[in-house]
């Protein structure tokens, strides 16, 4: 039995150690937000939070997960409210086919919980490991800047 929190609920699951987090958190737990993209930890799609750091979950074994604490994109926000990072992405209309966008969303939440004032380089390299196929990166770098105005707003109030 592996026991890990995802979005904040405590899991006992009774899978093999070696499976994929990305598996466990689609399949057993149905969450969909993370993708299945490259299955290499390559694309970004999959990215998580664990214990607050981006990480992609196609790669993790569960079994090093144990007392870990996960956040998928679900976990963020409601449709009731939002997080300001999915938010800005919204706002800044950053999405085309929407694969990408889990990841993307993802790692710029991480950086924001880092450094709530990135400037465009920062940014750049922060995704520079997401791939996006459908040339949305104008408006994904414009969200993620917005993300940061609506984090330290929200920090601020």
């Amino acid at each position: 039995m592996i026991h890990l929190t995802v979005n904040g609920t405590s899991h006992a699951l009774d899978v093999q150690p070696d499976v994929p987090l990305l598996y466990v958190l689609r399949n057993d737990l149905q969450l969909n937000g993370p993708k299945y993209g490259c299955g290499l930890g390559e694309c970004g799609a999959c990215t998580v939070l664990v214990d607050g750091i981006a990480a992609r979950s196609c790669v993790i074994p569960l079994g090093i997960m144990a007392g870990r604490s996960v956040t998928t994109l679900e976990g963020l926000g409601t449709p009731e409210a939002l997080h300001p990072v999915q938010q800005a992405f919204i706002d800044a209309q950053a999405a085309q086919c929407g694969y990408c966008l889990n990841g993307m969303i993802m790692t710029v939440t991480a950086l924001l919980n880092r450094n709530p004032s990135p400037n465009d380089t920062e940014i750049r390299a922060e995704l520079r490991g997401n791939l996006c196929r459908c040339g949305a990166h104008v408006e994904i770098l414009r969200a993620a800047h917005r993300a940061a105005t609506l984090v330290r707003r929200d920090r601020a109030a």
